[in-house]
């Protein structure tokens, strides 16, 4: 139940040809207080759960308990969340052993792009990419529950 997350910004859109799967995603929260948040997220046809806690000192791990539920219900918890409901499409690309999780933001967060990888270990190595940017890991302006009560369009 513990998330080993490393994020990033993306400098370029080349990783969109490299990718193999991409999703749409809603997601809001009906919390997000710094030491733990709840999110109801939408993914295609699938809803989930999210409970994450307060993350370690480094910004890399925290724990993360996800449960999938019923995508109507979801739909209606939507309506309960804080002012802000964050828009974006996934991209998933495989570099070497792991997967990149990159997200392009819409709406208020127009501009923002993302990208994550989950790690076994908080000092495992792995390919950095040509379109990789900047390390923002442990930036709590780049965590989703933070842009979802202050949008990028303001920053």
């Amino acid at each position: 139940m513990i998330e080993i997350e490393r994020k990033f910004l993306v400098n370029t859109l080349e990783f969109i040809d490299q990718s193999h799967k991409s999703n749409k995603i809603t997601q809001g929260y009906l919390n997000s207080h710094p030491e733990r948040t709840v999110r109801i997220r939408l993914k295609d046809e699938q809803a989930f759960i999210t409970i994450k806690g307060k993350s370690n000192e480094s910004g890399t791990s925290r724990l993360e308990w996800e449960k999938q539920i019923d995508y109507t219900e979801a739909n209606q918890l939507i309506n309960l969340c804080e002012d802000y409901v964050i828009s974006k499409t996934r991209y998933l690309v495989t570099s070497g052993e792991h997967t990149f999780e990159i997200d392009i933001f819409h709406g208020d967060n127009e501009g923002l792009i993302l990208a994550e990888i989950e790690l076994t270990s908080e000092d495992e190595q792995f390919n950095k990419p040509s379109w990789l940017g900047q390390e923002v890991t442990g930036d709590l302006r780049y965590y989703n529950s933070y842009i979802a009560n202050n949008p990028y369009k303001n920053w």
